[in-house]
């Protein structure tokens, strides 16, 4: 017998008993779907965090920034122009090399109303669009390019210290030893965005880079930027070098040290632990799939048992063991590829109505997107197939080995 007409028989077979085929392709599909739909929220999540974090080897220079630290809560420049040209000299794959202060979630010491604490405090070079202010205003021109000491609170910071945000108007609040008059008061942010960036609204307190850093921009900094000509997979290990360098030769090595956060690393240690939660999970999910396929070795062997005439037919007109074999085994396959290919379509719709749940969750902010690949496809057509091979082959080899005479009486 030939493939096509053992397909078309089989077909033809599993029509026959519709219902009972059809509740065994919905198991299948239930255990498929579950296991597609870990894969794709597991992969996207490692796909989000890859894209966000990690070196874009689309670009013709990579970028890396060192910071220092020297674990006091107020900003201490670390950085010279004497240390941009040593770096420089060090290290020729560095193209450009310069000095920048941290803008984002700086945790100041200072006192705003009557109340001594640390704040979190955004800087800024431009107003945003995005900022809805209760009362007050923004920052003009001439305060972000330098001028007077003002700045913007949060109006849960103003109710909290105030009790109105109006009161707040006017008032001085002092950061990092130095004193700023409130002039607005905004409502507060999400700590991030939807991008997972941190959004400098999210802050306790606005003020001025140009301000808060008078001129020290071109002569010194706590945190610096590089530039190199190199690819994505060796950006890391350069700017882990520099780092090292400066620990030995940096300018203030002796009050602090200079850091750099390898994401590479991060990014596979995360992906490892991903895969870890995400195999222990599947592998609960796939338990339906033996249950699945504990129900269609039982179909077949009732389907065998129901057919016993059927198979006594074919072998009187000359069909072999291995011709009646083979079309029971592809029935049990037809079942088991059907809600295979039904799962994947389900879980991959599912995991993409989880994700936006998932990354509302996090506090994070980052927009999580699930993604189905190749890898989910192959495995949910690869073992949808397997569980109808392990699965019908006994009750396959069964009908195969009935006897026509036997049959006959």
């Amino acid at each position: 017998m030939r493939v096509e007409e053992l397909l078309i028989t089989a077909f033809e077979s599993l029509k026959i008993n519709r219902k009972r085929s059809f509740l065994t392709i919905i198991g299948i599909a239930i255990g498929i779907a579950s296991v597609v739909t870990i894969l794709g929220i597991g992969d996207g999540v490692k796909k989000t965090m890859y894209d966000k974090f990690a070196h874009d080897s689309t670009e013709k220079y990579q970028t890396a920034k060192i910071y220092y630290t020297t674990g006091e809560e107020s900003a201490m420049d670390g950085f010279t122009q004497e240390d941009v040209a040593k770096v420089e000299t060090m290290f020729p794959q560095v193209k450009k090399a310069y000095l920048a202060h941290e803008t984002d979630d700086l945790n100041l010491s200072g006192t705003v109303g009557e109340k001594q604490g640390t704040y979190a405090v955004s800087l800024i070079n431009k107003n945003s669009a995005q900022a809805k202010l209760v009362c007050g205003k923004k920052f003009d021109r001439t305060v972000l390019l330098g001028g007077d000491h003002q700045a913007l609170i949060s109006e849960a910071l103003a109710k909290r210290q105030y009790h109105s945000a109006y009161k707040a108007l006017g008032t001085a609040v002092n950061i990092d030893h130095r004193n700023y008059q409130v002039v607005g008061v905004y409502r507060q942010h999400d700590f991030y965005d939807e991008s997972g960036s941190i959004d400098k609204y999210g802050a306790d307190i606005i003020l001025a880079k140009a301000v808060y850093y008078g001129g020290k921009e071109m002569t010194s900094g706590n945190s610096l930027k590089v530039k190199m000509d190199v690819s994505a997979k060796q950006a890391a290990k350069l700017a882990t070098k520099i780092k090292k360098y400066l620990n030995k030769h940096g300018s203030a090595k002796n009050n602090g040290s200079y850091e750099y956060d390898n994401m590479e690393q991060m990014l596979k240690q995360f992906n490892a632990t991903i895969d870890i939660f995400t195999g222990v999970i599947a592998f609960v999910a796939g338990i339906s799939l033996f249950i699945a396929g504990i129900g269609v070795m039982n179909m077949m062997y009732i389907s065998v048992s129901e057919r016993t005439q059927e198979i006594g037919i074919r072998l009187a007109v000359g069909a072999s063991q291995q011709n009646i074999m083979w079309q029971f085994l592809i029935e049990a396959m037809m079942l088991t590829v059907f809600g295979g290919m039904i799962g994947f379509i389900f879980g991959g719709l599912l995991s993409h109505l989880i994700t936006p749940l998932l990354s509302q969750a996090m506090v994070t902010g980052i927009t999580i997107k699930a993604h189905i690949s190749l890898k989910a496809f192959m495995i949910s057509f690869g073992v949808s197939a397997g569980v109808g091979l392990i699965f019908g082959i006994l009750p396959a080899r069964q009908a195969a080995k009935k006897n026509l005479v036997d049959i006959l009486k």
